[in-house]
């Protein structure tokens, strides 16, 4: 059972690629670091953005949700953003048997949002309750983790690097080309990795929050294990404009797959989407997301 909602609370970020920040070159004929479209971040990665997801199992069992919000922090560095995230259990269906609530902060910073702090409180089950922090050196490459009053440790990586949270709304700000792929540097099994990220296709989803949308659909290619097990691909459809919305997440476990769908979504830059909710008659004219996940027809498929 804890396995089950460690999957959970990482499914969003984990599989997500990674938002790199200039730096050298990769080798000659490996594909290029994917780099931040400062555009983007006008409508993409904004203060005040609003997420909700829900979380189901194989077969369409809710099993919980997922809260994001970014909020820009005043009078610091400049372009500096708080990425809070709360994954929960409840209003799923195991909530009365393994409770779970987790907050997630990752304070991010400049034109690259890399991540400096990131700090999480866990309350799993009935006895579990951690907190972790870990503090990121963008200049040095020096990562310094500790969780509760255990003795702290530290890791040299190559910078620049991201973490999960970062690395999930980095990824929405990039250019994305169907049949394209790039590498993006990213932080697990406590080493750096090079994810590389494919670009496959447009598709049409259909009865989502956001009504029927053109999407881009996404995968990593991950060669390490992160926090959890999973076999198989994870898909990623972001709406094909400049909100470059993630509407649905999907991958692949050891034992069946999860969905992340996404039921309500709030940001004044992006109006035409501004507002969406899945219940209906919440909010008068806007889509009602779909009973279950269900993706629409392909438009063009790149074969990779």
């Amino acid at each position: 059972m804890p396995r089950l909602f460690r999957i959970m609370l990482l499914l969003l970020c984990w599989t997500l690629p990674a938002a790199a920040a200039e730096q050298d070159a990769p080798a000659a004929g490996a594909p290029s670091y994917g780099v931040i479209d400062r555009d983007l971040l006008k409508t993409a990665y904004v203060d005040g953005e609003r997420m909700l997801y829900e979380v189901f199992w194989t077969g369409g069992v809710k099993i919980g949700e997922l809260r994001l919000e970014i909020v820009q922090m005043k009078g610091l560095m400049p372009e500096t953003y708080e990425i809070k995230t709360t994954i929960t259990t409840e209003n799923g269906a195991i909530h009365g048997i393994y409770p779970v609530r987790d907050g997630h902060v990752t304070t991010v910073y400049g034109k690259n949002r890399l991540p400096g702090r990131y700090e999480v409180w866990q309350k799993e089950g009935y006895n579990y309750q951690a907190h972790r922090l870990t503090t990121y050196n963008q200049q040095t490459g020096r990562i310094w983790y500790k969780k509760n009053a255990d003795p702290s440790t530290t890791t040299m990586v190559q910078a620049p690097i991201h973490n999960e949270f970062s690395a999930f709304l980095g990824s929405r700000v990039m250019p994305f080309a169907v049949g394209g792929s790039f590498l993006v540097p990213t932080f697990a099994d406590k080493r750096r990795n090079e994810v590389l990220v494919k670009v496959v296709a447009r598709e049409t989803l259909e009865q989502t929050v956001l009504g029927t949308v053109e999407t881009m659909r996404v995968t990593p290619i991950l060669e390490f294990k992160g926090l959890y097990d999973k076999n198989g691909d994870t898909v990623v459809w972001y709406t094909d404009d400049e909100c470059r919305v993630p509407v649905r997440i999907n991958s692949k476990l050891m034992i069946g797959s999860l969905t992340l769908d996404l039921v309500s979504y709030y940001n004044s830059r992006c109006p035409q989407y501004h507002g969406a909710v899945s219940i209906e008659g919440k909010k008068a004219g806007q889509p009602v997301a779909a009973a279950g996940p269900k993706t629409g027809g392909t438009k063009d498929q790149h074969n990779n």
